[in-house]
């Protein structure tokens, strides 16, 4: 399959009265056609920031230091802001958190649509209403005539969501960034938004990049994951590698997080610490210090990215294997003890 969409090297900084945070981390990620790429990692590891940086909404403190975003050849970190306006919507789409922040309660869910479709389209009203009609049907609302006219407080967290989609889809839209779309909704609801996200990849082909903290929604949806750390993708991988083959300790630890039906334990195990403060991110591995398998070179040299397979690639030095010691700044370091 082809690229859709390529980020190369991307690096995301805030200005704080701190100093400037880095956010992202000379990320590099590509997005196939027609996939769903789900991005994991605690809070605060970057991958909001990392999504909002693709279609340039980030808040005022912010800014993109270096790297590519390419979208069918073109350089999004290139392009105006009047440029990216005719982007949004029309080929990269978002769906947030908050199904009711993200819709406007004074105006009815069909003009919301409708602004949708015709801002990107020259379409006359009634075409433009077809469509929208069209489009509440497909995200599994009944009765769309009778909804296009209300408003979002008549509708449940569930069908705000689906409404959401709607509009996200409105311009058929190549890539549909979703960002935790099913945090805010009670897990039988979660579970019907994520099969209306599967039913309408394979109805319209779109790709997906799925923001989660949720494990138990990546293995629902995901072709493949990027897990995501203090700012970095510290591995990569289809379903499978990540879940059966993990060789991040990071990685490592989020599955041990992760509860079973099976588990034989009342408490459900933790990451030891807290992610590193990225306005002075550590010399080696960020996660060196609650990595109970650190070696001494984590410390202070940061690991590549290993490939494992064809799909499975990893950050981590214990994928180093060509030798017990490593040249680094002029001295020999053991890096297996």
């Amino acid at each position: 399959m082809s690229n859709i969409l390529e980020i190369n090297n991307l690096v995301v900084k805030f200005k704080t009265d701190d100093g400037e945070v880095e956010a992202v981390r000379n990320v590099s990620l590509n997005l196939k056609k027609g996939e769903t790429l789900a991005i994991v990692g605690e809070s605060g590891c970057g991958k909001s920031v990392l999504c909002k940086s693709i279609i340039k909404i980030l808040p005022q403190n912010a800014y993109i230091e270096g790297g590519e975003v390419i979208l069918r050849g073109e350089d999004l970190t290139k392009v105006s802001q009047k440029y990216m306006n005719s982007i949004r919507g029309k080929d990269i789409s978002m769906i947030f958190q908050d199904p009711m922040t993200a819709l406007n309660p004074t105006i009815s869910i069909g003009k919301q649509i409708l602004e949708a479709i015709l801002i990107h389209n020259k379409i006359n009203k009634q075409e433009a209403k077809k469509r929208a009609i069209e489009l509440i049907n497909l995200v599994g609302i009944d009765n769309p005539e009778k909804r296009f006219k209300q408003y979002p407080h008549h509708f449940s967290g569930g069908m705000r969501q689906r409404i959401v989609i709607a509009i996200a889809l409105a311009c058929n839209p190549s890539v549909l960034i979703a960002d935790e779309p099913t945090t805010a909704l009670d897990v039988t609801i979660q579970a019907q938004i994520i099969d209306l996200m599967k039913d309408l990849q394979k109805k319209i082909g779109v790709s997906i990049i799925f923001i989660t903290h949720d494990l138990g929604v990546v293995a629902e949806i995901a072709d493949r994951v990027a897990v995501m750390y203090a700012g970095k993708i510290v591995e990569i991988g289809t379903v499978e590698d990540i879940f059966y083959n993990s060789k991040h300790p990071y990685t490592w630890g989020l599955m041990s997080s992760l509860p079973t039906l099976e588990s034989e334990n009342e408490f459900l195990y933790n990451i030891p610490g807290e992610p590193p403060n990225l306005i002075n991110p550590p010399k080696g591995d960020a996660f060196a210090i609650r990595n109970q398998n650190a070696l001494k070179i984590d410390y202070f040299e940061e690991p590549p990215m290993f490939k494992i397979s064809d799909t499975h690639s990893a950050s981590t030095w214990l994928l180093y294997k060509d030798t017990l010691k490593i040249k680094t700044k002029g001295e020999s370091v053991i890096i297996n003890e």
